[in-house]
């Protein structure tokens, strides 16, 4: 690897620069950040150390390289729409070399647990509700939701800290049945009118976009879409 990319990916990281993730990408790109080491707070106050669009894309790719090999194969849709995502972040040439970085923690065992630590103890609640979103889109790439990767999917949501009903709702937006609009809304089907009104507005406030900070223009059209399927859950219910 070149040092023009090592100083663009330097530059590009926050607190990914350190800490679990910091040490699995510094030696998927061949070097040590021995001196770049953080303590991840306990109590997620990240106040000072944001998080931004290469700090969500590397914690991305860690985590992604999990979904995909969860079934014990790597399938080509899922390869896909891993590269349209970085290519929409950061362009065909950085995506080339992020794309290695993919490959090469394939190849690794990866202990999730101080992952999704460091991840919990940097990113605000939204910002890992949009990075689960998007590891459900990679889970289903191809069209099918693998148990092995909803298995996978459920553990790293909970190591995130993500409710069980925000995983339904989460889950729901990828599928296609009438029920989903309760699910996406996080209530029964015998919710009344104002249980309705007061989950939309609950929701709403939960999946707005304004809450991810700079995490990259497709993170926020992935934010956006979500977003635009609460609304039109508690249209479709308000009928």
């Amino acid at each position: 690897m070149g040092s023009k990319y090592a100083k663009w990916l330097g530059g590009a990281l926050g607190w990914t620069f350190g800490g679990p993730i910091g040490g699995l990408v510094g030696f998927s790109l061949g070097y040590l950040w021995q001196n770049a080491t953080l303590e991840v707070n306990p109590s997620g106050d990240h106040s000072g150390r944001q998080t931004h669009q290469g700090d969500f894309a590397i914690s991305l790719l860690v985590l992604a390289s999990e979904i995909m090999r969860a079934d014990d194969k790597v399938l080509k849709s899922e390869l896909n729409y891993v590269k349209r995502f970085l290519i929409a972040q950061f362009g065909d040439d950085k995506s080339k070399e992020l794309l290695r970085v993919l490959k090469d923690l394939l190849q690794r065992d990866i202990d999730l647990v101080p992952v999704c630590k460091q991840i919990v103890g940097f990113m605000s609640h939204a910002q890992r509700l949009q990075l689960v979103h998007f590891l459900i889109g990679i889970a289903n790439a191809d069209g099918e939701l693998h148990k092995k990767e909803w298995e996978l999917v459920k553990r790293i949501a909970g190591l995130l800290l993500i409710s069980r009903k925000d995983l339904i709702s989460l889950e729901a937006m990828y599928e296609i049945d009438a029920d989903r609009y309760y699910r996406i809304l996080e209530i029964e089907p015998n919710a009344t009118a104002d249980e309705i009104k007061t989950a939309y507005r609950k929701m709403a406030k939960k999946y707005h976009p304004d809450k991810l900070g700079d995490v990259g223009e497709d993170v926020l059209k992935a934010a956006e879409e979500k977003f635009r399927q609460v609304q039109e859950a508690y249209e479709k219910l308000n009928k």
